[in-house]
């Protein structure tokens, strides 16, 4: 009886298969004309395609010329559409060209899936109209997006506080930042919100309150050392970023000495981001191996996915002093049926000037025993080799810093692993 039920389910199975792939290559004799189109033109020419009709409801104009003028095109399989359907994100790899530097390859995101567009146009119209649907460009200047005309000299904390994570508890001094590095204007240097054109300053708020990723990347610059990924400009709703390589995730079974050190580097990024000259504490709340990537040639690890960032700022903490505000934070480990999940309070992180949470959520995520993704476990320091795994000192350091058992023990803990994956790494060399 087993025996018939496994042959039927055998012979069920080829022939689903059968059917999907017949199924595929009838989509793709229809669609023969349209895909051979597809090749041959560059859809990021396309007003409408790249949401520039939408503006000022968008995140920018600074490298329209480059998109109009076709130095912007999609790679090969990114050219047909009909595979948007699995790219959820919406996150595009792209060629960009210059005459005289040739071409590189770029990151465009349009900063949220299809249907989270269609719900801030939806808002939109709906605060300016009542309805649904309306004309986008005209219903933009309705909103609270153009509140902030010429004659406001600043943009205030009680304006924008709680729109996003960047401005869940913003301070002055951060505001003014944003503003002076805004990269989506001519006029930029200057922290004046008046200084800038009534759209521009509409695209500013508007992405401040729909994915802050950008403002992000341009207040906290690679340039400069932050570790995030370079932003280059925006075209309606589309963001390009600089390619950095290859997800962290592509890195999970290389060599042991390749992965102690991309987990020191981690570990510094999550060092710098606590504590750093500005005073300004940048929270991760959405630590993933997919949301870092590694440089092929220097092997640098960057953070490419910057929209769940809390930015507190220090000093203003210092100045307030509110309730326990010195008192130092531990973030509280909890077991968790999901991927990558943390547990952190906002406010808290916004009301302590110091706290471990960068520190959990490295370890806890990406390099301890309790890190899970795509169905593995183990983290990124999986499989020490036998010395290490005999001295136990990596596994009890990680456990500390993922779980600790000692009071405030994961700040020692993540002082303590950073000195070791230093050393182990050296001796890697």
């Amino acid at each position: 009886m087993l025996r018939f039920l496994s042959l039927k389910f055998g012979r069920l199975y080829r022939c689903l298969k059968f059917l999907l792939v017949l199924g595929l290559f009838v989509v793709l004799l229809v669609n023969t004309h349209s895909l051979f189109a597809s090749f041959q033109r560059n859809e990021l020419t396309d007003r409408r395609f790249i949401g520039l009709n939408k503006c000022p409801a968008c995140f920018g104009t600074s490298w329209c010329r480059k998109f109009m003028n076709g130095q912007v095109s999609f790679e090969t399989w990114g050219r047909l559409r009909f595979l948007d359907f699995f790219n959820v994100k919406n996150v595009h790899f792209a060629q960009y060209g210059e005459p005289r530097e040739g071409t590189r390859r770029i990151v465009l995101k349009r900063l949220g899936s299809n249907q989270e567009l269609a719900e801030i146009d939806q808002k939109i119209c709906k605060r300016a109209t009542g309805r649904p649907r309306c004309d986008l460009v005209q219903a933009a200047y309705k909103t609270e997006f153009a509140r902030l005309n010429g004659d406001v000299r600043l943009l205030t904390p009680e304006v924008v506080e709680g729109w996003s994570d960047l401005v869940h508890c913003p301070s002055q001094r951060l505001l003014d930042r944003v503003v002076r590095r805004y990269a989506e204007t001519k006029d930029s240097g200057s922290f004046l919100l008046k200084n800038l054109k009534d759209t521009e300053r509409m695209q500013l708020l508007m992405t401040l309150a729909f994915n802050p990723e950008p403002l992000v990347l341009q207040s906290f610059p690679s340039d400069e050392g932050w570790p995030f990924a370079k932003y280059l400009g925006a075209c309606g709703r589309m963001v390009a970023v600089n390619y950095v390589g290859e997800e962290l995730w592509s890195y999970y079974n290389a060599p042991w000495g390749q992965r102690v050190d991309l987990a020191r580097q981690l570990m510094d990024i999550a060092e710098q981001l606590t504590n750093n000259d500005f005073d300004f504490a940048l929270y991760l709340l959405d630590v993933s191996f997919d949301n870092f990537a590694v440089g092929p040639r220097d092997g640098k690890v960057i953070v490419v996915d910057a929209e769940n960032v809390i930015v507190a700022d220090k000093r203003l903490i210092r100045q307030n002093k509110p309730e326990s505000y010195d008192i130092w934070y531990e973030s509280r480990f909890e077991d968790c049926d999901k991927e990558a999940c943390l547990s952190f309070s906002k406010d808290i992180l916004c009301s302590r000037v110091t706290v471990d949470h960068n520190y959990y959520a490295v370890c806890q995520n990406l390099l301890s025993r309790y890190a899970t993704w795509r169905g593995t476990t183990g983290g990124l320091l999986h499989d020490p080799p036998e010395d290490v795994a005999k001295d136990g000192q990596l596994e009890a350091l990680l456990d500390e810093c993922t779980r600790p058992k000692k009071h405030y023990g994961r700040f020692q803990a993540a002082k303590e692993l950073r000195e070791y994956l230093t050393q182990l790494s050296n001796n890697a060399r």
